[in-house]
């Protein structure tokens, strides 16, 4: 794909430019079913991140909409649908709704411990009981021991795990996070199915935007968002948020009205 074309996609951001200073492969990968919208194919565009420089070309791509799976960065390059959009949580403006707050109090008994990108057992564990539950019919249920280290360790950009344990020690919920210069990036969470009644998924970003506060950092990347896919929508309750168009980032307009 010409540079010209991804320059385009990044949003205007004055720093895309450094990322072609290296010379960048792109591959635009073929159609597959979407996981989202019935009916319809995805396609993507993705880009290995190297060693040498992938925590830099990272942070670029990721203010440019981009995602990361292993050691690859991608994003959505669908020939006919542009309905997922790159979202991101505005820190210094985030104030939680009662409902929030109460996700938070049902959570306080939490431990949160910050560790380094490496799988263990006992997280696979808790694994394959949320893709068992949440995510059945999906792909991911397949994965085995390896696959789940894979997916945590094949990274060369500043990756964390993210453990939630209750004060009997039982391991409830991990986030795998990537850390840019402007803040977390969620990558993947899951959590204890059992225990949905803690809203566990919705403390983990709740978490992201505290410790990203703490830092001083700007923005929590939460993904691709879609308006109508249910398995999205808990991303618009993390206000403001902001949206990714051609014209750069900008507050997520719902129904007539601005989060942000």
């Amino acid at each position: 794909m010409p540079n010209e074309t991804l320059r385009s996609n990044v949003g205007g951001d004055s720093t895309a430019a450094a990322l072609f200073e290296v010379p960048q492969v792109f591959h635009v990968l073929r159609e597959t079913p979407c996981p989202y919208l019935p009916g319809r194919w995805e396609r993507k565009i993705m880009t290995e991140l190297r060693e040498r420089d992938g925590q830099a070309t990272y942070v670029t791509l990721s203010r440019g909409g981009f995602r990361r799976s292993h050691q690859f960065a991608y994003r959505p390059a669908c020939a006919s649908c542009d309905a997922c959009v790159p979202v991101r949580v505005e820190v210094g403006g985030f104030a939680p709704s009662k409902s929030l707050r109460r996700v938070a109090r049902r959570n306080a008994d939490l431990t949160a411990t910050e560790l380094p990108a490496r799988g263990t057992e006992e997280q696979f564990q808790l694994f394959s009981r949320y893709l068992a539950s949440r995510h059945g019919d999906g792909e991911m249920v397949e994965m085995d021991a390896s696959d789940y280290r894979s997916m945590v360790e094949d990274t060369v950009v500043d990756s964390s795990l993210i453990e939630f344990r209750d004060d009997q020690g039982q391991l409830l919920a991990v986030c795998l996070t990537d850390w840019i210069d402007q803040g977390p990036s969620a990558v993947y969470s899951f959590f204890a199915p059992d225990a949905s009644a803690r809203g566990l998924g919705t403390y983990c970003v709740l978490w992201l935007i505290e410790e990203a506060r703490r830092r001083g950092d700007t923005f929590v990347y939460l993904g691709y968002w879609i308006a109508g896919a249910r398995k999205m929508a808990y991303k618009t309750r993390f206000q403001p948020l902001q949206c990714l168009r051609p014209g750069g980032w900008t507050p997520l307009e719902l129904k007539g009205r601005t989060t942000s």
